[in-house]
């Protein structure tokens, strides 16, 4: 049997992003969670002898966690660095210039600024003062965030490209803000964001919950509970308004993919909103499809009746290439 060497290199980069997304989305947000913790803490300090201890348990329960889920991103995310040039050797090759510089970057934040200040989150309470400990944890945050930042300027400048020019088949660089901050980057950025800000929340909620429930709970787990709560009953809306943002943005840079997502071939007014089907490349249309009327035009348009690009129009004659999943 015979397998398209393409496919096999999606297969296995799928299978490794999919691991590893899981990590950096934890950690970005809780390790703002654990400067909230830390902050608490620290602002206790001020009013009584000792501060209050339910902040520091809460901080030091957490600080494991994160230890942990930091170390198997940066463990899953070199062997994704390395798969960048090993699957996709041509692409890196004439996109070098810009990729290689935006993921160094990130390396230095994700290696140096973090791990370099992890230590002493671990291992500083009785070999540094509090305000150092403070100090240490808010670089770790802003370094996960950086990191972040870097990897998401890269993926969005291959979603919307912009601030290039192609010499001779490799990319040249015209201007580092356009390539940065390209049409697509503020969108996915705080879209992600508050995305890891309400994994995090729900993470600890829930572990904090489960505790609860075995009866093995510690001074501070009820706190930590109401913590991830209150913070996923403010970010859900938000993100919700942003994620509809970040839809809308990509509808106007990147109609054919928006056509693919939703299964939309012909062009429309009042498309439906595709749940769940079959898409079949050859015929062009979604078999056995489970469709909402004009739903797909509501979400992209704000419109009930309103125009959306179907995939045959970017497409041609040539017929799409099926989807690996």
């Amino acid at each position: 049997m015979e397998f398209d060497p393409t496919v096999l290199a999606r297969l296995q980069f799928a299978a490794n992003i999919s691991f590893h997304i899981l990590f950096p989305t934890i950690t970005i947000g809780l390790c703002w969670i654990l400067l909230y913790f830390r902050v608490r803490y620290t602002l206790s300090l001020a009013q009584q002898e000792g501060g209050d201890k339910h902040w520091e348990y809460a901080y030091y329960f957490w600080v494991k966690i994160f230890a942990l889920t930091f170390a198997l991103g940066v463990v899953s995310g070199v062997t994704m660095s390395f798969q960048f040039g090993t699957n996709w050797p041509g692409f890196m090759e004439r996109t070098g210039n810009i990729a290689g510089p935006l993921l160094g970057y990130e390396v230095l934040t994700a290696f140096f600024l973090e791990a370099s200040f992890l230590g002493i989150m671990l291992f500083g309470k009785q070999r540094v003062s509090n305000r150092m400990h403070l100090i240490a944890t808010t670089l770790v945050a802003v370094g996960t965030t950086f990191s972040a930042f870097w990897i998401l300027a890269l993926n969005s400048w291959m979603q919307t490209p912009a601030g290039f020019s192609i010499n001779e088949g490799e990319f040249q660089i015209e201007s580092w803000m356009e390539i940065i901050f390209n049409p697509s980057f503020p969108y996915r950025f705080v879209h992600m964001l508050l995305a890891s800000l309400l994994t995090a929340s729900f993470l600890v909620a829930g572990i904090s919950a489960y505790r609860c429930l075995r009866g093995v709970d510690g001074p501070a787990t009820w706190r930590v509970m109401r913590t991830g709560i209150i913070m996923a009953a403010v970010l859900s809306p938000l993100q919700i308004f942003v994620g509809d943002l970040h839809g809308l943005n990509t509808f106007e840079h990147q109609p054919a993919k928006v056509a693919a997502m939703e299964a939309i071939w012909e062009t429309e007014h009042g498309a439906a909103f595709t749940l769940l089907g079959f898409p079949d490349s050859e015929a062009r249309e979604t078999r056995f499809a489970v469709k909402i009327p004009y739903a797909a035009s509501l979400v992209l348009t704000h419109e009930l009746d309103g125009e959306v690009q179907g995939l045959n129009e970017f497409v041609g004659e040539h017929p799409p290439v099926a989807p690996v999943f």
